[in-house]
């Protein structure tokens, strides 16, 4: 089987800090090559895959304020579609864009639904010629046909597990209202703990105004936006994840990632939340702060290594690419 992925190219592939689209895109792109696949993956001309790698934008527009996304994700999709002749599937990962244009593929395309921005996107979706995957059912919209639902993988080798983890809470993933940062610090006050904030900030004002003041690098610390070394350690050397989400979340990688480091997770129950976390074995749900901060010792006293051992069962990269191949298979048979 000769399979095309179309990456994103806002950030390199694998992303150097953030970046879960092109994490996932990645991950799978290694796994059908290793297992001896014929793999092409579209994306910016520096990411590193041991799949084959093509494309035509040189370097992640979000990293280089000289390239306009527009422009350059238009002639990555005219790019990668020029060749679809040279495949058996284009696995589409770029969102709505290869869309608009996916009856000139001219081999059969499937598309993962990494999100969506807002309905006025699901036009190009209602129209499209591709089959449709959804990362959980509680991201599914009911004007879409989809043949599958697929988890996302997580190296787990990448994400060492912890017994002892530590005190201080975590709050991984970039700074903004739908992640709800500040009521992460307010959560970690009302439980008495440390916390420490990562990742890249995507609304200035917000930051400024709602989380910086809390910042004083004793009782709330902010790393930016840490890369994958730094993040096994952050994770796994926290008492439990705080994830106090505004927004219907379709998966939720840092979740995942700090279940398999064995650290326990405080979620509010909206979008994905119930189907990823085990309540009461993986983390807590707990809906707004009251109930979060109540929630945060319960969580911390969760057994890590049924933690991580659960966080492997169901969210594996080998589980994920045998979903794909089986989506392929039911779309080429169809």
């Amino acid at each position: 089987m000769r399979i095309a992925l179309l990456g994103p190219i806002a950030w390199r592939t694998p992303p150097r800090h953030y970046g879960p689209w092109e994490l996932v895109t990645g991950l799978l792109a290694d796994g059908l090559a290793e297992r001896g696949f014929d793999v092409t993956l579209f994306a910016t001309l520096d990411s590193l895959t041991r799949a084959q790698l093509d494309g035509v934008c040189p370097h992640p527009y979000e990293e280089h304020a000289d390239l306009d996304g527009r422009v350059w994700e238009a002639l990555h999709v005219a790019h990668a579609l020029g060749r679809s002749a040279d495949f058996d599937i284009v696995h589409n990962h770029l969102d709505w864009l290869p869309l608009a244009f996916s009856e000139l593929s001219r081999a059969p395309m499937v598309t993962t639904i990494h999100g969506f921005s807002s309905s006025q996107i699901l036009p190009a979706y209602k129209r499209a010629k591709s089959a449709f995957v959804s990362i959980s059912e509680a991201d599914r919209s009911p004007e879409i046909d989809y043949v599958a639902t697929v988890y996302h993988g997580v190296d787990a080798g990448l994400l060492p597990f912890s017994a002892a983890g530590g005190e201080e809470l975590v709050c991984f993933g970039r700074i903004h209202p739908d992640k709800g940062t500040h009521e992460a610090v307010a959560i970690a006050r009302g439980a008495g703990r440390r916390l420490v904030l990562c990742g890249p900030v995507q609304d200035e004002r917000y930051f400024s105004e709602q989380v910086a003041p809390y910042v004083d690098g004793e009782r709330v610390r902010y790393l930016g936006s840490v890369g994958p070394d730094e993040r096994a350690e952050v994770l796994g050397h926290a008492a439990c994840l705080l994830h106090p989400i505004a927004f219907e979340e379709p998966f939720g990688l840092s979740v995942v990632e700090a279940m398999l480091c064995g650290t326990p997770v405080v979620a509010y129950p909206r979008g994905s939340m119930p189907e990823i976390i085990e309540d009461g074995v993986t983390g807590v749900l707990a809906d707004g702060v009251p109930a979060a901060t109540e929630a945060v010792e319960r969580a911390a006293g969760l057994d890590r290594a049924t933690c991580r051992n659960a966080a492997e069962r169901r969210f594996s990269v080998r589980q994920m690419i045998d979903s794909y191949l089986q989506v392929y298979a039911d779309v080429l048979r169809a």
